[in-house]
Order: structure tokens, then C-alpha cells, then sequence
């Protein structure tokens, strides 16, 4: 496995590597974030993890940008922002996932297997003929595009596509934050149900309307995904 860390902290740096050595882990450390940036828009890497706050290019601006470059690999981010509306920000810009700091070792690890083995996954699922139709939808798995009734959705972040897939494979099923922690990002419920909230709040803003909302809150339960609710075709 080959991560790029991006992180101008020697201390978390050496702590990280020690870590990645136990693994056997290949760990590429970078301070600088303009540096790190063009390193890592090369791809080649497993999963890129980045500091929120560093020299050159703050790593928020980092993850929007690989985004925009449609770069598809997994990102954590790494900060000392507790506060909710960071850790928002974060995932909107595109991270997969965030771990704040103090961090152990193990946790971060964890995270790390997590989201690597959510994209493998991905990549090794056989596709058929890589196209999923919908009343309104055409999503396109080999070039990962969406069509919403026949208009091209520019902006969707690679795990908003995959939460948008999932819901499509199952129309009117409820799902609760905790099942779609784990059938979407790929492991269990670490007791953070707001990652599952913002990316839906993402989506509606992307593709619903008030006519036609697609992604209905189930109060005490979760979400559900309808393309009949407001469709009077």
C-alpha cells in the first residue's frame, strides 16, 4: 500500500511513519502543501492523507482541487478543528473521511483500511454494461457521470456518486445513517452520524427540487430515496 501524507507536523509526521513501518506500510511524507498537491494530482497512491492547516496550500483547498482534477482516491483529513463546521467543510470539499487530532495510531489506521477497502471494492465489482437507468436518472459506472434527465450533474464528489448509487440500487428502502456508514463508506458506525447528513444535504442541493425532492428524511430512522413523491409524469 502507498500513502502520501501531507503534514507539516515533524511529530506526526515521525509518529505516522513509525506506525506505517510497523505495516509495512509505503508512507510518502510531504510539508509542503503546494508540493504535496502536485504530488499527489500525479496519482499512484492508495489514499492521500492531509493536514487541514499548511504551508503553501491550506489542505481544504488541496482536496478541492484533486476533486476538480477528478481524483479518485481516497482522502482523509487530518486536523485540530473539532468544531462542526469544519469538519463539514471538509467533507464537502470531497474528503472521504477526517481524523482529528490527538489520534492514535490504531485509529488512524483504521480509517485507512476503511476507505481503501470501500474504493477496492468499487473497482472490482463487476459492472455489466456499467450503465444504471432511473425514471429520472442515467449513472454511468465506468465513467462515473450522471445524467438527471438528460442533463450532466458536473460536481458530484466521488462519495457523493456513491451514495447517490446506492440509493438508486434500492428505490424506497429506508436506510438508517448507521447502514449507509457501512454500506457506503464500508465500515462500522463510529458514532459520527453527521458524515451520512452533510453528504445528503450535498446531493439535495445538486440534484432535487421541491417538486421532485428524491431524498426523503425518515424522522427517528434515516433516509429513503423516491423518484414517484412529486413525479406527475
Amino acid at each position: 500500500m502507498r500513502i502520501l501524507v501531507i503534514e507539516d507536523n515533524e511529530s506526526v509526521s515521525s509518529m505516522i511513519e513509525l506506525f506505517f513501518l510497523k505495516e509495512e506500510i509505503h508512507g510518502s511524507f510531504i510539508k509542503n502543501g503546494l508540493e504535496g498537491f502536485e504530488i499527489a494530482k500525479q496519482g499512484g497512491w492508495d489514499c492521500i492523507i492531509i493536514d487541514w492547516m499548511l504551508p503553501g496550500m491550506d489542505g481544504i483547498s488541496i482536496c478541492h482541487k484533486l476533486r476538480l482534477a477528478n481524483i479518485a482516491t481516497p482522502i482523509i483529513m487530518l486536523t485540530a478543528k473539532d468544531g462542526e463546521s469544519d469538519q463539514v467543510l471538509g467533507l464537502e470539499m470531497g474528503a472521504d473521511d477526517y481524523v482529528t487530532k490527538p489520534f492514535s495510531p490504531l485509529a488512524l489506521m483504521a480509517r485507512i483500511k476503511a476507505v481503501t477497502r470501500r474504493y477496492s471494492t468499487l473497482k472490482d465489482k463487476p459492472l455489466q454494461d456499467g450503465v444504471v437507468e432511473t425514471a429520472h436518472f442515467k449513472i454511468n459506472l465506468n465513467t462515473r457521470d450522471v445524467l438527471l434527465d438528460g442533463v450532466r450533474i458536473q460536481n458530484l464528489t466521488p462519495k457523493e456518486f456513491d451514495l447517490l448509487y446506492h440509493f438508486v440500487q434500492h428505490p424506497k428502502q429506508v436506510f438508517s445513517r448507521e447502514q449507509l456508514l457501512d454500506n457506503v463508506w464500508g465500515y462500522d458506525f463510529y458514532g459520527d452520524d453527521r458524515t451520512v447528513d452533510v453528504h445528503i444535504k450535498r446531493l439535495r442541493t445538486k440534484v432535487s427540487t421541491d417538486e421532485q425532492p428524491f431524498f426523503h428524511t425518515v424522522w427517528g430512522v434515516g433516509y429513503r430515496f423516491d423518484e414517484t413523491i412529486g413525479d406527475s409524469k
